[in-house]
């Protein structure tokens, strides 16, 4: 850790982070403030889960003098140029989560994931950004061919909710290769820790495990998740800021290790004492067998 903060210490920056009130985001501020950059968040406090997780979030913040808080919303192009005119560089992670809401739901998820990556990086033109770190996903992969996922496994998503974040991809890349726009994607897989968002699994399944309720799978249990550390997300944030080396790429960021979501239940169950017991429900549309 302390490689990647001598690397980012060595100017100080201002920079934008969209969706920074959200789990992955407010880590990737809390890195940047100690490392003494100026960090402007913008970010919705879209009712997606409880919006007091999110107002908590960032609260620890509220007393820097390098912080600032704007509630606002990507769409807001005046709004958005103000900002992005302001900065030196933008790390971008405000999306519509989910892959289950993006099947209820695949027009918001295209609107805010795409339409709203695309309006972001047109803006950037008019500015002087030196990176723009698109958050992506491992969902991009959708059916597997071979494990672990490398950046040369084909992208077949099954969701809107990966296509969503495939053509956000495609757009980073293509403004760095034609307008030269210093784009770099970061595709996340399975993220926990401190601050995680209260609908993902290991949250779920630890908080009924602790009131001994039963523990919800979809499927059979077979499908497997690369659970990686939120330190191990922002390292790698950090570390690409500065690295022009990296311009208009995509990585992976995950262990290659996968563990079955059954495995997951069990682990929890055993860690906490719990009486729980494991249940199993029809498997749910657009959910990956291996991430």
């Amino acid at each position: 850790m302390l490689m990647f903060e001598k690397l980012v210490r060595d100017k100080s920056m201002k920079v934008l982070v969209t969706g920074g009130a959200g789990f992955i985001g407010s880590h990737i501020v809390e890195r940047l403030l100690k490392a003494e950059h100026e960090v402007v968040v913008v970010d919705n406090l879209d009712p997606y889960y409880n919006v007091k997780v999110k107002e908590t979030n960032v609260e620890i913040f509220k007393n820097n003098p390098n912080y600032t808080f704007v509630n606002g919303d990507i769409f807001d192009k005046k709004l958005m140029k103000e900002l992005i005119g302001n900065v030196d560089a933008i790390f971008h992670l405000a999306a519509q989560a989910g892959v289950r809401a993006s099947i209820a739901n695949p027009r918001k998820t295209f609107e805010i994931n795409t339409i709203g990556t695309f309006n972001l990086l047109e803006i950037c033109l008019d500015g002087d950004i030196k990176k723009f770190v698109n958050s992506s996903s491992s969902s991009v992969y959708g059916k597997v061919k071979y494990l672990p996922f490398d950046e040369e496994h084909p992208t077949n998503p099954i969701s809107p909710y990966g296509v969503s974040k495939l053509a956000a991809e495609h757009y980073c890349r293509v403004f760095y290769e034609v307008y030269g726009l210093k784009t770099v994607n970061l595709r996340y897989f399975t993220v926990y820790g401190p601050r995680m968002r209260p609908d993902l699994a290991i949250s779920i399944f630890t908080r009924n495990a602790l009131r001994n309720e039963p523990i919800e799978i979809f499927g059979d249990g077979t499908y497997t998740r690369d659970f990686t550390y939120i330190d191990n997300i922002v390292d790698l944030n950090i570390k690409v800021l500065k690295n022009n080396s990296v311009n208009g790429e995509t990585f992976n960021v995950g262990t290659g290790e996968q563990i079955t979501v059954s495995g997951l239940a069990k682990k929890i169950i055993e860690l906490t004492g719990s009486s729980s017991k494991v249940i199993f429900s029809n498997r749910e549309e657009g959910d990956m067998e291996h991430t």
